[in-house]
């Protein structure tokens, strides 16, 4: 291998990341043949940055846990089925979004109503300014 392909991988990111975790009287000892050996190994186990990753472990008795939390945006291709899933909550999320604005809406223009004094139905209240009027205004 050349000199310059040899400074090439000693300059990459994830092999000076390697070689950060390993014992200074090793770090010289590796060969470029090796380190792009393990490059080419551990390196596909780099698989992006998340917004969130917690890794860490706990010592219980005698025994080691790990525990690893990542969250982030997925930017793998659905299969088909994830698809379908993923099109059918979207919608069910669109729908039970427009229901609850729309029952929010027709509410606050009931109590608007009621506010301004207009009756509709004359001697009839569906009881929704009053349990607002003396349960949430006034407490």
């Amino acid at each position: 291998m050349s000199e310059t392909a040899s400074l090439d991988i000693r300059k990459d990111v994830f092999v000076t990341n390697l070689l950060g975790k390993v014992p200074s009287e090793h770090r010289e000892s590796f060969t470029d043949a090796q380190l792009q050996a393990l490059k080419v190994a551990l390196g596909a186990r780099t698989w992006g940055a998340h917004a969130v990753d917690i890794r860490g472990t706990l010592r219980i008795w005698r025994w080691r846990y790990y525990y690893v939390f990542l969250a982030g945006r997925n930017l793998r291709t659905l299969t088909g089925r994830e698809e379908t899933v993923y099109r059918v909550a979207e919608v069910a999320f669109l729908i039970g979004f427009l229901m609850f604005s729309t029952v929010l809406g027709i509410i606050a223009l009931y109590l608007l109503k009621s506010i301004l004094g207009i009756d509709l139905i004359e001697g009839y209240s569906f009881g929704v300014w009053d349990w607002f009027k003396n349960d949430i205004m006034w407490k």
